[in-house]
């Protein structure tokens, strides 16, 4: 039966391995691409072959241009110009060189882009999705804060109350590369915790899973670190993937596919680490915290108890 899929960050990386490959695999799935700027030219490639793909421009980086892009999915799921969503897939995410890039809403650009972003479209498309439906969000094993999953090099999730990591200067020495990371590996952190949130909250029917790629070499994460580091990202650290240190991008998106397809067995909740449910870490399981952070980023995301009826399963 045809059926919708919503995908962020399919543009590049894992994300486009995943996007082809869902495409290729399910020729019934409808794959909506959510992307800042050339989501016309992607939606051309991806739907070659008669491939069913709609492009949707959005700056994951603004809640205003989110929430418009949510609200626009809906009307063309309501209005019948998309088939039944069964699919949500937040892949995109940001690495920045400091923690003190502020987005258009004043919050700290990491956690815009890979918390707020993810919560406004789930929330937003909460209601339309039709049962069994999957909601996948990718996180990372960085969030472990040790050696084996980061290699030292990217420094453990420093938690705080979340308004405070939702601004600018969260981590000491802000200006820093390693704050920037940082803010990288606790925004991963963030997001366990919400997926652990919406296995609980969302309507029966709807699984939430965390997808753990692994470390991957040359994708565009650290698109905005400096040019040593985008260099060895892109020539030198590729040759780990022959390691069972690293997942090459095409592995990598076969298991995101895998997951967001249901081959993966994942119950509501699970942190996927590549093929396999697996535990995250023992910080990531604070049920405290993940209420503090739901009702903060409710708050910080202006979501509203106003929401559409839901969709009757087909």
């Amino acid at each position: 039966m045809k059926h919708t899929v919503v995908m962020t960050g399919a543009s590049r990386g894992i994300g486009r391995v995943a996007a082809r490959d869902i495409l290729r695999r399910s020729p019934d799935t409808h794959l909506v691409v959510v992307a800042r700027s050339g989501a016309d030219a992607l939606a051309a490639e991806l739907g070659a072959r008669g491939r069913a793909v709609t492009p949707v421009e959005a700056d994951l980086g603004s809640l205003d241009s989110v929430r418009s892009a949510a609200a626009g999915i809906g009307g063309r799921l309501t209005r019948g110009e998309l088939p039944p969503l069964r699919g949500f897939v937040g892949n995109a995410g940001m690495q920045y060189t400091n923690a003190l890039t502020e987005g258009p809403d004043g919050f700290e650009a990491t956690f815009a882009i890979n918390v707020l972003a993810n919560h406004l479209l789930v929330r937003g498309l909460e209601n339309r999705f039709v049962s069994p439906a999957r909601v996948v969000i990718t996180v990372s094993d960085t969030h472990f804060g040790v050696f084996r999953h980061n290699m030292g090099m990217v420094p453990g999730p420093v938690w705080a109350a979340p308004d405070r990591l939702a601004r600018t200067g969260a981590f000491p020495r802000p200006g820093t590369t390693r704050a920037g990371r940082t803010a990288y590996s606790t925004s991963k952190l963030a997001a366990i915790h919400l997926v652990h949130e919406y296995a609980r909250r969302l309507p029966a029917g709807i699984d939430a899973v965390g997808y753990n790629p692994g470390f991957v070499p040359g994708t565009g994460l650290t698109r905005n670190a400096g040019p040593v580091a985008r260099f060895a990202m892109r020539r030198v650290m590729p040759a780990m993937t022959l390691t069972p240190f690293a997942t090459s991008r095409a592995a990598a998106g076969r298991h995101l596919a895998d997951l967001v397809l249901g081959a993966t067995e994942a119950p509501s909740g699970s942190y996927v680490d590549r093929g396999r449910a697996v535990p995250s870490s023992a910080e990531s399981y604070d049920r405290r915290r993940e209420q503090e952070l739901w009702e903060a980023v409710e708050r910080l995301t202006s979501v509203t108890s106003e929401r559409p009826a839901p969709v009757p399963a087909a």
